[in-house]
């Protein structure tokens, strides 16, 4: 069985050696070697916390925790603030706390102003956020183009990393590997299980028609025609739509064997329930992270979640074994909000952002562009090191290249971890 950690790794091997981060600065001509610039052009940014301050490190933290965006936005920031509380606990950043300056950002305008006004108002050169793609790209362009560092901790938009901007970083995995996670998983179990030939696989990818649903779409139809899947047929639609009928009529009648799905919350509730009351059964439904993966999905659409699979960021029934720090998480969650974490976006986070404070740690807590960027070229960590299972190793384009996302299923109202085996708590199973 294809394990999706080995699979991305063998696409980014070598890459990072390559990388240079101070902009403009290039590899060396001859041998590749990074090649600093003197004085450095990211020095002109001003703010900067230098290793010898003795007041907090503050950095700015960027999340849409009110409008539409607001449920899987608040539960990001949440991730970030435990990090940044558990850390503080711990001695904090070189002896310094942590300190988040928080700003709300419910649409692209907000995060462009905000963004804006941290940087040079603020004088924080240092920005994570922000779980939304269209905020991510918003408010990184503003932090890349002024100078300054952007960490994006929960965004999956492709476009985030092919700007070619050297401040700008990624911890978590983007929208392509989502799908090659997806393509793997259906060239390695679900064909078997259909007993179908890859080639004669009927697939359909219902998406919502935004940054992130589309971004999704066109990597998994890249994906799947590169394993040899011919038969893939489009049903996009608005996130905000009030009946979906439409899309699950159109499935009803090309009975699809597999369906991959991106969908927000609502619409993923809006779909499940209309699909359940026209009586369509798709042998492998995946969802690709957002809406299925809340529990108030599973809470929501009950029975009608049974079965389906999600592709998503690392969730709460994973083996402990392949997840240090897990537990201490969850723990320190329920202790800090009085319930369970909603979904794995603050697990995300809150590696991401642990991720970000252990650079900080090599900087003596310098949160200026260069002195975090050559410390984050030099930072690695394991796979299976993390409270997320993944490990850290930024390729060229700053994208973390061992993250990776895992396959989940709904069993039981539990969204229970079952590909690859290496993480499994079950195996899976066709929806009946």
């Amino acid at each position: 069985m294809p394990d999706p950690s080995a699979f991305s790794q063998r696409r980014q091997t070598g890459v990072r050696s390559q990388r240079c981060h101070p902009q403009p600065a290039r590899c060396h001509p001859s041998d590749g070697s990074p090649r600093w610039p003197a004085p450095p052009r990211w020095s002109a940014c001003g703010g900067g916390q230098g290793s010898g301050d003795d007041g907090p490190v503050e950095i700015a933290a960027l999340y849409p925790t009110s409008g539409p965006l607001a449920l899987l936005g608040e539960e990001s920031w949440r991730g970030a603030k435990i990090a940044a509380k558990l850390r503080n606990a711990d001695g904090g950043i070189d002896g310094r706390d942590v300190k988040l300056v928080k700003a709300d950002v419910p649409d692209v305008n907000a995060a462009t102003s905000e963004a804006r006004r941290l940087l040079t108002k603020e004088r924080l050169d240092l920005a994570i956020g922000t779980y939304s793609s269209s905020l991510a790209l918003a408010a990184s362009e503003v932090y890349a183009r002024g100078r300054g560092t952007y960490a994006e901790l929960g965004a999956i938009t492709t476009d985030y990393s092919t700007r070619d901007y050297d401040s700008v970083w990624r911890t978590n995995p983007p929208a392509d590997r989502f799908a090659s996670t997806q393509v793997d998983f259906i060239t390695d179990w679900v064909a078997g299980a259909v007993d179908k030939d890859v080639s004669d696989l009927k697939v359909a990818l219902v998406h919502e028609d935004s940054s992130y649903g589309s971004s999704v779409a066109r990597s998994a139809r890249t994906e799947a025609k590169d394993a040899g899947i011919t038969d893939i047929s489009f049903a996009p639609y608005n996130a905000e739509a009030s009946d979906l009928s439409s899309v699950v009529l159109r499935l009803k009648k090309a009975k699809p064997d597999i369906v991959i799905a991106v969908s927000y919350a609502s619409d993923a509730i809006l779909l499940a329930r209309q699909m359940k009351q026209n009586n369509v059964v798709v042998p492998a439904f995946i969802g690709t992270g957002g809406g299925h993966t809340l529990k108030s999905f599973g809470k929501t659409v009950g029975d009608a979640a049974e079965g389906i699979f999600n592709v998503d960021f690392t969730q709460y029934a994973v083996k402990r074994e392949a997840t240090p720090g897990l537990d201490k998480f969850v723990k320190a969650y329920r202790e800090e909000y009085g319930e369970e974490p909603a979904s794995g976006h603050s697990l995300t986070n809150y590696m991401g952002a642990n991720a970000v404070f252990n650079i900080l740690e090599q900087t003596g807590g310098d949160t200026s562009t260069g002195a975090f960027g050559k410390a984050a070229g030099e930072y690695t960590k394991k796979a299976g090191t993390t409270a997320t299972g993944w490990g850290v190793d930024f390729d060229e384009n700053g994208q973390n290249s061992l993250a990776n996302p895992y396959v989940m299923q709904w069993r039981d109202g539990t969204l229970e971890t079952v590909w690859p085996k290496r993480v499994a708590t079950k195996e899976p199973v066709l929806a009946k």
